[in-house]
């Protein structure tokens, strides 16, 4: 499954355990389509973890404009009233980079000595 999408805040790093990292972040993704002749749009905001490195998580910034493949997993939890609820949550297996980050890629494209400062990270991290 792939979609499309834009970071709305950047991305973070949690700790599993001893060994393991997970990158997590949140992608809203716009729907338009036409409603009795009128134009419409909807958002939808996606949890999504990456588990393959967290050493991408400082490429990925709000705002940018990225492509995920991956698959949907229901995540089920209990309310604060103690009812059973679930969540939806993308777990990526691939990310494409659309958008230069906004921050830290040019930085470190520009330590780096890319003098055009076109970072890939999909290709380094993937």
């Amino acid at each position: 499954m792939e979609i499309t999408g834009r970071l709305v805040a950047d991305a973070t790093v949690r700790a599993v355990n001893a060994e393991k990292n997970v990158t997590g972040f949140r992608v809203a993704v716009n729907r338009r389509y036409r409603s009795q002749g009128e134009q419409k749009e909807e958002t939808a905001y996606i949890d999504c973890t990456y588990w393959r490195g967290d050493k991408i998580a400082p490429f990925l910034t709000k705002g940018m404009l990225v492509q995920l493949s991956g698959f949907m997993t229901a995540e089920p939890w209990v309310n604060r009233d103690g009812e059973p609820m679930a969540s939806l949550r993308f777990r990526t297996d691939e990310i494409n980079m659309l958008t230069p980050s906004a921050k830290k890629a040019d930085k470190k494209a520009a330590q780096a000595g890319d003098k055009k400062g076109v970072l890939k990270p999909s290709e380094q991290f993937n």
